[in-house]
């Protein structure tokens, strides 16, 4: 039984995990191209890309409700119930998508009360412009892939994200540095943004493709407004989580921009590398949502627990691995980004920081997705909030400021704002399965 639900876990993971990964690939290659054409470029891109996600990702969250009503309700055979949450899912992400865009068009005016260096503020302003168009497909794609989760379908999340990381590629590649010979400029940040805008275009389709397919040409029942906000009521605190978390992140870029280009460039290298593992952990956390509220639809509390710790004990081994390179080899990962000296020696102790949140970030985004399929959406909230803004951003103040280590004493705030976090979602998702 142990082993059937280890490979179980495994094969729901694996692909949800590429899929979180290839996506944060295509912001590792954005960083790695924008850091050969200018310091100021890679720093805007890493600036604007988070205050993106800070906002948008409030509306990843609500979304994300339905991680919480679909699988339970699979779970417990109520099939209608599951696509007219689909339906409702897709609405809520074009009202919530329209909002947050609104929202982003207006951060440039953070970076300005700042006083971020003027070239980094402006290529955060021209990146954050163009990215913000693709927010509403963004959110519909988010939709979609909870659904198709939900039932297994994780083929077409990893068909989407390989075919969408190649045509980043040959984008960046073509936009970025320009081709001369065709009469085409280098468009730096503008590129980068463009890329990544048309891949959301054409993930959503993939993701559309495949949930005609799962449904056939059977009619789905209509979703109404208690549809909606059902799936509302677990993704408010959902999206207030994400927003704690990833804002706590932008709060620490907008910090290490006004520290100046270098420490920007330092935190906007270590922190697409932290991502990119960390995404690793976001998908073992999906398939814990999964398969954890099907055990609750189900009505067996047990084996949502049991699913729960396996899903933990996995991410634990897997983040320890990307502690022990980035313990490793710091300076080889920060020279693939740059060779400006200054920016490399900046970088290494902020991976190596990295290393040791490994396994805490890990852990609390686990434990955050095995809550989602418990249905306690709010104290992953409460978690981060306490993490982040009781313990881990004042510690960062102290450390980054007054005891004046600049970008590693941030860093240092972080991870025990992680630490703090994970300790606390654990704790709550023991309580909440104990029968």
């Amino acid at each position: 039984m142990k082993r059937s639900e280890l490979s179980e876990q495994i094969r729901l993971a694996a692909p949800l995990a590429a899929q979180h990964a290839g996506f944060q690939l295509m912001g590792v290659v954005d960083a790695l191209l924008l850091g050969r054409y200018s310091d100021a470029a890679l720093a805007g891109a890493g600036v604007g890309n988070n205050l993106l996600f800070a906002i948008a990702y409030v509306g990843v969250g609500i979304v994300m409700g339905m991680d919480t009503i679909v699988p339970q309700a699979l779970g417990a055979g109520r099939i209608d119930d599951a696509r007219r949450a689909m339906g409702a899912g897709v609405r809520l992400a074009v009202l919530v998508g329209l909002l947050a865009t609104l929202v982003v068009f207006a951060t440039p005016l953070l970076l300005v009360l700042a006083d971020v260096d003027r070239d980094v503020v402006h290529e955060s302003r021209v990146y954050l412009y163009l990215r913000a168009v693709g927010i509403v497909p963004f959110l519909i794609a988010v939709a979609l892939r909870s659904y198709l989760a939900a039932h297994g379908k994780t083929s077409p999340l990893v068909v989407a994200v390989v075919a969408g990381n190649i045509v980043n590629l040959g984008l960046d590649l073509v936009l970025i540095h320009g081709v001369p010979a065709l009469g085409l400029p280098p468009l730096g940040v503008l590129g980068a943004a463009l890329a990544t805008s048309i891949v959301q275009v054409v993930t959503l389709a993939v993701y559309w493709q495949a949930l005609r397919e799962l449904d056939g040409n059977r009619p789905r029942p209509p979703s109404t407004t208690a549809d909606l906000r059902s799936i509302a009521r677990y993704g408010i605190p959902v999206g207030g989580q994400l927003f704690a978390e990833i804002g706590i992140f932008a709060v620490a870029t907008v910090m290490a921009a006004h520290l100046g280009k270098v420490s920007a460039a330092a935190h906007s290298i270590a922190l697409n590398i932290s991502s990119f593992t960390f995404s690793f952990s976001l998908g073992i956390g999906a398939a814990a949502s999964v398969r954890v509220g099907h055990a609750v639809g189900a009505g067996d509390l047990v084996l949502a627990r049991r699913r729960g710790v396996q899903a933990l004990s996995l991410g634990l081994a897997v983040m320890a691995c990307f502690a022990a390179v980035f313990v490793i080899a710091p300076g080889l990962i920060a020279t693939w980004f740059t060779d400006d000296p200054h920016v490399v020696a900046a970088t290494i102790p902020l991976l190596q920081i990295a290393a040791v949140f490994q396994l805490s970030d890990g852990t609390q985004a686990i434990g955050a997705g095995a809550l989602r399929g418990l249905g306690h959406t709010r104290a992953t909230l409460w978690g981060n909030l306490l993490g982040h803004y009781v313990i881990g951003f004042p510690i960062s103040l102290a450390l980054g400021f007054a005891a004046h280590l600049g970008v590693t004493g941030l860093w240092w705030g972080l991870s025990a704002g992680l630490t703090v976090t994970a300790i606390f979602l654990v704790a709550r998702f023991l309580a909440g399965t104990r029968s």
